[in-house]
């Protein structure tokens, strides 16, 4: 058995798209597409990777992942949307300190801290914005969001940030299967080192984790 088996259809090719959003290459992310439409991938997951994918690897990628989004599959932009509106904030810091503190388990307050002495502001942004605002909007489950997180942080060449959220998709409930179908996908986009590499992070992760960790 593949992988990639280890993933339900929709998942991989949401995944799938996910890496290809990372790498930044228009032609992969227009090929993507047909795929996501074919398997009957929901659109709001879609739209919901989109939009977590505008903080997780910048706008730059982001807004040319939705140019190609909304040219190839026909499906317009919403009307409105919560998060334009910022009544939401104290919302949003209540959602993002549940869900970041699902994410990193009993590393929460450890990663609080650390990221405090960096910048307050950076602390505040990443709970409020992104834990919140963002990871926490009901349209995609975390599960997921957390496996289209691991396959961008692979692309990226972040290994404190994959290391973490290799993590967090365990604490999300993944099981080792599915987190190595996210892997197999994102290995031919790699170079033989940098797939060396991950796969020892993996391995560390793997071999050490608990739940809840």
């Amino acid at each position: 058995m593949a992988k990639q088996d280890s993933l339900d259809p929709q998942t991989r090719d949401l995944v799938r798209f996910a890496a290809a959003i990372a790498q930044g290459y228009e032609p992969e992310l227009r090929e993507r597409v047909g795929p996501l439409r074919s398997s009957q991938v929901p659109t709001a997951w879609v739209e919901e990777l989109l939009l977590q994918s505008v903080l997780m690897v910048g706008y730059p990628r982001g807004l040319l992942a939705f140019v190609v989004w909304r040219q190839f599959s026909g499906v317009p932009a919403p009307d409105t949307d919560e998060g334009q509106d910022y009544s939401h904030t104290a919302e949003w810091t209540r959602r993002g300190e549940e869900v970041c503190a699902k994410v990193y388990g009993d590393n929460y307050r450890k990663l609080r801290d650390s990221v405090r002495v960096l910048h307050p502001a950076v602390d505040a942004w990443m709970v409020t914005e992104g834990y919140g605002r963002t990871l926490g909007r009901p349209g995609l489950d975390l599960l997921r969001r957390e496996l289209c997180t691991v396959a961008q942080t692979a692309v990226l060449e972040a290994p404190r940030q994959l290391h973490s959220h290799l993590r967090g998709a365990l604490n999300a409930g993944a099981t080792f299967g599915q987190i190595e179908g996210v892997l197999s996908i994102v290995n031919p986009l790699l170079s033989f080192d940098q797939w060396k590499k991950i796969k020892e992070l993996w391995r560390t992760v793997r071999e050490g984790w608990s739940p809840g960790n």
